[in-house]
């Protein structure tokens, strides 16, 4: 009896993540495009109309860039997590509390000089999003417990808070009686700088290069893949596992949390409970179509927020947005089957009966 199983290539197949995530992408469309003639919509028409209102002229790609940034930086997160292998579940958390935090410095210095409170409001959030990381990070290290399990549950409570920030302490008395939080201070805004994208997605983009130039290029990067790829080796040389998984994980909720607080500045005006949008979600996804690499977060939030943004559009011709969420996940699979196939082959093997 023979059965199929996959057998690991000698070399790998050319084109790495770049071409895994094409594939993906045409898959998707593919997939995409025989359920819209199921449900009875033109293929061609919905997606010119999602190319068209996401890439289509400068106004769009400028909005569609604003959309990218946090999950770029929500993918970041994800993928530094990913170099110790762990699991950062709770970027959306992290975000929330990112922009929490943000407003509470807003809040206690609303007088401050626009570039200065802009900065203090940044590092805010950046401290906001590590602190909400520091108790899986504490439990992960000294007593090993999942991260995973508690970086997603800390999502949660994070939303429960600003409800009750947004019904309570925090609510804006000028609000017409709805539960809704005061307005950041309006020199807090970030400024556009190319249509409607935002200074964020400049600020965004140098750190991702410049820590994916860092972790590439340190003794403090080297140590992380070392660690990631075996503890006995880790141990070995000297290095803390518990110091680095508690550091890395800091790390990883402080760039989520710089996230919220460049959406708070860029594209909110308040804190509110939807001001994650299902980023912190969405940057696992972005994570792993980058293989887990800091380098390719910024091309796959952007073809992402192009997805994202053209969902949004096609509703207005009668088609569900959730078409957009649609393709998304055909695209994940596709790019990781792909990516598994550049590895591996298909080979027909014999099965082994047991006496």
């Amino acid at each position: 009896m023979k059965r199929l199983a996959l057998a690991r290539r000698e070399t790998p197949t050319r084109g790495g993540a770049p071409a895994a995530f094409l594939i993906g992408l045409s898959f998707a469309l593919a997939l995409g495009a025989i359920l819209l003639t199921i449900s009875g919509d033109s293929v061609i028409e919905v997606y010119q109309r999602m190319f068209e209102r996401s890439l289509g002229s400068k106004d769009v790609i400028s909005a569609t860039l604003n959309r990218a940034t946090p999950m770029a930086l929500a993918g970041l997160a994800v993928s530094i997590a990913a170099t110790m292998g762990l699991w950062n579940i709770g970027a959306e958390g992290q975000i929330l509390f990112g922009a929490t935090a943000a407003t509470f410095v807003g809040r206690l210095f609303p007088d401050l000089p626009g570039p200065v409170l802009i900065v203090a409001m940044l590092l805010g959030a950046a401290i906001g999003g590590a602190l909400w990381a520091l108790g899986p990070g504490l439990a992960r290290a000294e007593i090993g417990v999942s991260e995973i399990i508690t970086t997603l549950m800390l999502n949660e409570v994070a939303l429960r808070l600003i409800q009750y920030l947004q019904n309570g302490p925090w609510k804006d008395p000028d609000g017409f009686s709805f539960a809704q939080i005061t307005p950041r201070p309006e020199q807090a805004g970030l400024g556009d700088i190319w249509e409607r994208a935002h200074l964020g997605v400049v600020i965004a983009l140098v750190l991702i290069i410049g820590f994916a130039w860092f972790a590439s290029r340190s003794v403090w990067g080297y140590e992380l893949r070392i660690a990631g790829s075996s503890a006995k080796t880790a141990a070995y040389a000297g290095i803390s596992m518990r110091s680095k998984i508690l550091g890395v994980l800091l790390l990883s909720g402080a760039v989520a949390g710089f996230a919220g607080g460049i959406e708070l500045s860029g594209t909110a005006v308040r804190l509110n409970e939807n001001i994650a949008n299902g980023y912190g979600f969405a940057g696992i996804i972005v994570a792993a179509l980058a293989l887990m690499r800091p380098s390719g977060v910024a091309l796959v939030a952007l073809a992402f927020g192009a997805v994202q943004v053209g969902g949004v559009s096609i509703q207005s011709i009668g088609v569900s947005s959730a078409v957009a969420d649609i393709l998304q996940a055909l695209i994940l699979f596709g790019a990781i089957g792909a990516t598994v196939l550049s590895n591996y082959q298909v080979k027909m093997v014999e099965r082994k009966v047991a006496v």
